[in-house]
């Protein structure tokens, strides 16, 4: 028996056919496309779930439920999204909208819970307590303490991406300023590196040099948080400083977060943690020296996922299994 399990993202919809084993057999993309109607985009999710099954040429009877990531507050009672500020969702009656256009039952849960469900499951952890963050369009945050995750009395839990890291920062489109979204998402890595370089090209030589340039093409609106890693490991001072100053922002967040769950194992995961050592290392080595356990003999576990942006595919589809249970 197969289920299917989607990603609902800022940037992208991931619909993924996973098997019994938690294995993705196959997935299929769509952009967003925000802003747009929530009935739009729910009608591209079932629109993503039908068309893998099909071109995997099974049954709709050999697929047991679909389940979806949403990043916002998902009331898994309900079945309504109450808040999702990244999408414009407010009270969107989500799992009746989405089961009137497929065959099989819906289940749903925040994108993060999904994604550190997916990885806690899929990447065989034994640990008792698991934080994962996700960092792409915004930053989510899902938590695992004895083995369950940790969703609120209200579904709301874990919004580890809106605490607050410089109170006189930045507004968020959550209404507060400040938020740790607002500096350490891909987001705001595309956004530090737009100003960086607008600030460079607006300098006394008028000289674009940093390579950063080339990788987006000269063209602000094309830079991805990718460029900025490529452009490291081409030795490009530049990225260098954005790098230095990003992984300072993520520390800053990060240290919040292991300061009040001390958990075993901190995960990172999203777009942004497929630069690997990169960003990794510096982030490390940042968060252990701001971490008020810092002297304590064992410290939090700070990685990268596993299962890099599939683990929110495979938590999704496994909400099914437990909405069965």
């Amino acid at each position: 028996m197969y289920r299917l399990g989607v990603d609902l993202g800022g940037t992208n919809i991931v619909a993924g056919l996973v098997d019994e084993s938690m294995k993705i057999i196959d997935k299929v993309s769509c952009k967003t496309n925000l802003p747009r109607s929530a009935e739009s985009i729910i009608e591209d999710i079932a629109m993503l779930c039908k068309k893998v099954v099909n071109q995997n040429h099974l049954e709709e009877a050999e697929v047991a439920s679909v389940g979806v990531g949403v990043p916002g507050t998902a009331n898994r009672k309900t079945g309504f999204v109450e808040y999702a500020n990244n999408l414009g969702f407010d009270d969107v009656p989500f799992v009746k909208l989405l089961e009137n256009q497929v065959s099989w039952p819906v289940y749903m849960d925040n994108d993060a819970n999904a994604a550190a469900w997916g990885e806690y499951k899929a990447g065989g952890y034994k640990d008792d307590s698991f934080v994962m963050i996700t960092l792409g369009t915004g930053i989510g945050g899902g938590v695992i303490i004895d083995g369950k995750l940790l969703r609120g009395v209200n579904y709301a839990g874990a919004e580890l991406g809106h605490t607050t890291i410089n109170f006189q920062g930045k507004p968020c489109n959550c209404g507060r300023v400040g938020c740790f979204e607002v500096y350490g998402s891909a987001t705001a890595l595309i956004e530090q590196t737009r100003y960086a370089l607008e600030y460079e090209a607006a300098g006394e030589n008028k000289k674009k040099k940093s390579l950063l340039w080339k990788l987006c093409g000269n063209n602000l609106n094309k830079v991805e948080a990718k460029n900025v890693f490529d452009a490291v490991a081409g030795g490009d001072y530049f990225a260098k400083k954005l790098l230095d100053d990003y992984t300072t922002y993520l520390a800053e967040g990060l240290a919040n977060v292991i300061n009040i769950f001390q958990p075993s194992v901190l995960c990172i995961g999203g777009g942004v943690s497929k630069a690997g050592d990169v960003l990794l290392n510096p982030v490390k080595e940042k968060t252990n020296r701001l971490i008020y356990s810092k002297n304590s003999a064992v410290n939090t576990n700070i990685t990268i996922a596993k299962h890099d942006n599939d683990a929110g595919i495979i938590g999704a589809a496994l909400l099914g299994l437990e909405g069965e249970s």
